[in-house]
C-alpha cells in the first residue's frame, strides 16, 4: 500500500481483484481520509494534481477494459447479446422476469401521433440526445453507426472507466429500438447503466418518444 499525504488530506490507493465479465484485471481504489487538523476544503491546484494522478493509473493499469467481442446485432438471433450475469448491464434482450437487467425498448412513434416520422428521423433524434446528454458525466464517444445501429462508450471522467452501449433499430414497420448498456470492468455499477437509460429516455420523451412498459 501507498500513500501520498497533504497538509489536510490523506489520498490512499489500494490494489484489489476487480473481476470483469471475461478476466480478471488488476485495478486502483481511490479513497480519502480527512482529519480535522486544518482547513477541511482542498485547493484548486491539489484537485489538478490528484486527478492527473487517477488519469495515470487508470492508464497504467489499463481501467478502459477491452472492448467485447460479441457487441453488435447477433447473427443467429437477431438482436443485442444477453447481458453477464453481473449487476453491471442492462438489455431489452432479457426476459422481462430479469429485474437486474432487463429494460424496456422504446417507441419513436406511440399510436403514430407523431405523424409519419421516418425511421432516419428518430435516428437524428437518437443522436443529438447521445452527444448532448452526459449523465453522471461519462463522456459519450460514438464508435459505430450504421443505417440501424449506433455503438457509443462512455468513459468516465477521471480513471477513463468505458461503458459500451448500443442502440439498434430492429426491421419491420414498428417504431421500436432496443438497446444494451454495460460496464467493461467490475461486478456491479451502482446502477450506473439503468440510470443512463433513464436520462436518455427522460430526454427523448421531451421529443415525443416512450419507453414500451414502466422502467
Amino acid at each position: 500500500m501507498a500513500s501520498i499525504a497533504s497538509p489536510s488530506t490523506s489520498c490512499y490507493y489500494r490494489r484489489f481483484s476487480w473481476r470483469s465479465a471475461r478476466s480478471p484485471l488488476p485495478t486502483v481504489i481511490l479513497s480519502q481520509k480527512h482529519d480535522n487538523s486544518g482547513a477541511d476544503q482542498v485547493g484548486r491546484r491539489e484537485i489538478i494534481l490528484r486527478s492527473s494522478e487517477a488519469a495515470v493509473i487508470g492508464a497504467v493499469f489499463n481501467l478502459s477494459g477491452t472492448k467485447p467481442d460479441y457487441l453488435g446485432v447477433q447473427k443467429s438471433n437477431p438482436g443485442l447479446a444477453l447481458c453477464p450475469a453481473t449487476k453491471n448491464c442492462v438489455s431489452t434482450s432479457e426476459n422481462v422476469s430479469d429485474l437486474t437487467h432487463y429494460a424496456p425498448p422504446w417507441n419513436y412513434n406511440p399510436e403514430g401521433r407523431r405523424g409519419n416520422i421516418s425511421r432516419e428521423e428518430a435516428m437524428k433524434e437518437l443522436l443529438q440526445v447521445i452527444e448532448s446528454t452526459k449523465p453522471d458525466k461519462f463522456t459519450p464517444r460514438i464508435v459505430e453507426q450504421t443505417d440501424d445501429y449506433v455503438h457509443v462508450e462512455y468513459e468516465t471522467p477521471i480513471l477513463g472507466l468505458v461503458d459500451d452501449v448500443e442502440f439498434w433499430f430492429p426491421p419491420g414497420k414498428k417504431p421500436v429500438v432496443e438497446y444494451r448498456s454495460a460496464s467493461r470492468l467490475g461486478s456491479f455499477d451502482f446502477d450506473a447503466n439503468r440510470k443512463r437509460i433513464k436520462a436518455l429516455r427522460l430526454e427523448l420523451e421531451k421529443k415525443g418518444w416512450v419507453s414500451e412498459n414502466s422502467f
